[in-house]
């Protein structure tokens, strides 16, 4: 009797995810009897060909999709063959016995880790930015390395990893890569991205981080003082190249912005505010959250200086913003003429802005907070931790009040 065995691909509907992505399942059909399955792949539903049974399109993302589903339907295809050719037969059973017996042996760390930055890759400019995207490949190098150097081995069976193989990969990090206390848990995070998803796949059943803690340290963030900033602002610089950086600078001093969200800036993202002042609206780069950022004068007169530059006409910017590695550089320059004793880079600004010229000044940290564009008020707050004279003059005024009512006490008692 013949055996008649179909494979298809279909969207679980009814599995949407928060972003609207379905997933995609596998049926496979033998006389009859089906056996369904998530290949682990949710989608926009839009992408999908019904008819097809594949995503439709040319992006990067859909023929990476349609290669895993031809990947799927060749391994289904290969245990087909091989239980007809032993003489074994064909029914759901035996099948389901082979097909799930030999795809866990096949589940190893690194094609699933490589997976996961190819889907990131195919997203650049969507749902992720290009340094993401660059901390996951350095994760995986890591990654890569550590079994090399801990086990002589270039990939890993999931089930082998454990709280040890957690621990020795820290270790690994800490003493081999010389990496940092905040660095070595940023990698080490980046990896339980990848055994969390493993675990939502039934592909790992028992947590490896269930035991494991580990701890960022607070770093303390650099900032200019009032003085340093006049010093920059008062300075006369012969050479172009310091002067624009120096605006630039300023610039980021009074509005907040990161040099990837200055450097994005045109002219369509200055308009005006609910006041009826010119604001900055945008969005930054590295989360994706809104940023509204009232204008100060300073750069206010940053933007007309630079209104008719050639770089700014040619490339549709606001500023002639260069490279940061370029910008750092000059900054360095800059630290050293105006006789500033800290390692000045582009960053430094928005912490100033954050501290010096907002905080400092009164600036309520809710308001801070919105202007940096941070998710979380909790991040705003490493900021203030440093203000020690912003406590003091807080101090002063609640000081102040006490001896005023303890006056008014003693001419009472009078």
């Amino acid at each position: 009797m013949n055996t008649i065995f179909s494979v298809l691909f279909y969207l679980k509907r009814a599995k949407v995810n928060g972003k609207g992505f379905m997933p995609i399942f596998q049926r496979i059909t033998i006389n009859g009897k089906r056996l369904d399955n998530s290949t682990g792949i949710y989608l926009d539903p839009s992408k999908w060909s019904v008819d097809k049974g594949k995503m439709i399109g040319n992006s990067v993302e859909t023929r990476l999709i349609n290669e895993q589903l031809n990947t799927l339907k060749f391994k289904i295809n290969a245990v087909r063959n091989s239980l007809v050719d032993s003489g074994q037969g064909l029914t759901v059973d035996n099948f389901k016995s082979k097909y799930f017996g030999q795809q866990e042996r096949e589940r190893t760390l690194i094609p699933i880790f490589q997976d996961h930055n190819n889907r990131i890759e195919a997203l650049l400019g969507q749902e992720y930015a290009p340094g993401t995207l660059e901390r996951y490949k350095t994760s995986l190098k890591h990654t890569q390395d550590f079994l090399e150097w801990k086990y002589n081995i270039n990939d890993v069976e999931l089930d082998k990893i454990d709280h040890a193989f957690i621990c020795d990969y820290e270790f690994y990090l800490r003493s081999v890569r010389k990496c940092a206390n905040n660095s070595a848990i940023k990698y080490i995070k980046n990896f339980k991205k990848i055994v969390k998803q493993c675990m939502a796949n039934g592909w790992i059943t028992n947590d490896p981080f269930a035991n494991y803690k580990s701890k960022v340290k607070e770093v303390e963030r650099v900032f200019l003082t009032e003085q340093e900033i006049n010093k920059i602002v008062n300075k006369k610089f012969v050479s172009d190249r310091l002067s624009i950086v120096r605006d630039l600078f300023l610039f980021s001093c009074f509005t907040g912005l990161a040099y990837i969200d200055l450097k994005n800036l045109t002219t369509q993202h200055i308009s005006k505010g609910i006041d009826g002042e010119q604001w900055i609206f945008t969005h930054r780069q590295k989360t994706e959250s809104a940023s509204k950022i009232p204008l100060l004068p300073t750069p206010q007169e940053i933007i007309n200086k630079y209104k008719s530059h050639p770089q700014c006409e040619i490339q549709n910017k606001l500023l002639p913003v260069p490279s940061n590695q370029k910008m750092n550089a000059y900054l360095k320059e800059i630290a050293d003429v105006c006789e500033i004793n800290k390692d000045l880079t582009f960053h430094i600004a928005r912490h100033t802005f954050a501290t010096t010229v907002t905080l400092t000044n009164g600036v309520p940290i809710e308001s801070v907070s919105k202007m940096l564009g941070h998710k979380s008020l909790k991040t705003t707050q490493h900021y203030a931790k440093v203000l020690d004279k912003k406590v003091s003059e807080d101090m002063n005024i609640l000081r102040m009040k006490f001896q005023k009512n303890t006056e008014e006490q003693a001419k009472k008692a009078e």
